[in-house]
């Protein structure tokens, strides 16, 4: 697995990984990780078979993807992490919560994609087209590169398995504390559709301007709420642009 690294805040800080989404590399959650890399030790890997890592054949499903990540926490020596994911990596977050609690700390869920929203499969790939249009012109050619050396049929089995996933349906197995962050333009993600969050009291929601990839467009955004997550601060973040709005989902 090729990975990003910065253990510049000491051997003693905390560990954070984050997860990228589906079918590209850890590339585009460099800007908020390098934010946060000043106060805990900070890796960003390339889970098997998307950037830069090796492909193996075939290509693991969410399951495997999340014993890769615990393969990886292994090799790098870290006990326990705050996962900080966006996309497919938060169902990845959940199964690492699911069949590996212990080496979990905290969790940050950044457009978390799976789940009835997403279904049927045609549906969820006119959501993703219309979210390309809302993203940073920026995010093309990292996006274009890594979707291209994925491929397409890799491309469509990994995407089928997303949106299978049951994402927010299935937080009851995070029992840490966990903050899920939603974008206001996001047609991937729909969180007043989740009633189950309602009766989950160690989950904070809010909903923040931007679409999906929020830890690409608004880096100071998202890394001042982790910020404010690690520490149980007020959910606020800097800046004239930074409207931040938490929200409780009643039950349907």
């Amino acid at each position: 697995m090729f990975h990003r690294y910065c253990v510049d805040a000491g051997d003693d800080a905390p560990a954070m990984v984050h997860v990228h989404g589906f079918a590209i590399s850890g590339r585009y959650l460099e800007p908020t990780a390098a934010l946060l890399a000043r106060r805990y030790r900070t890796f960003v890997p390339d889970l098997p078979g998307m950037g830069r890592s090796i492909r193996p054949d075939p290509g693991p499903d969410i399951r495997g993807l999340a014993r890769a990540l615990i393969g990886y926490f292994d090799v790098m020596g870290i006990e326990k992490a705050t996962l900080v994911g966006n996309s497919l990596g938060c169902p990845v977050i959940i199964e690492v919560a699911t069949a590996f609690p212990e080496r979990i700390e905290r969790a940050v869920l950044v457009s978390p994609a799976g789940g009835p929203n997403n279904q049927p499969l045609a549906r969820a790939i006119r959501q993703m087209a219309a979210d390309g249009y809302r993203e940073p012109p920026s995010m093309l050619p990292i996006a274009a590169r890594d979707y291209l050396r994925f491929g397409a049929l890799r491309s469509l089995s990994l995407f089928a398995a997303m949106t299978r996933y049951p994402t927010l349906e299935s937080l009851p197995h995070l029992v840490v504390p966990t903050l899920v962050v939603a974008g206001r333009h996001d047609p991937l993600v729909r969180i007043a559709n989740a009633p189950v969050l309602a009766v989950l009291p160690h989950v904070d929601i809010v909903t923040v301007p931007g679409a999906h990839a929020l830890n690409f467009s608004s880096p100071e955004l998202i890394a001042d709420l982790v910020e404010a997550h690690m520490h149980g601060d007020p959910l606020v973040a800097s800046g004239p642009r930074s409207v931040v709005q938490q929200i409780t989902v009643d039950v349907l």
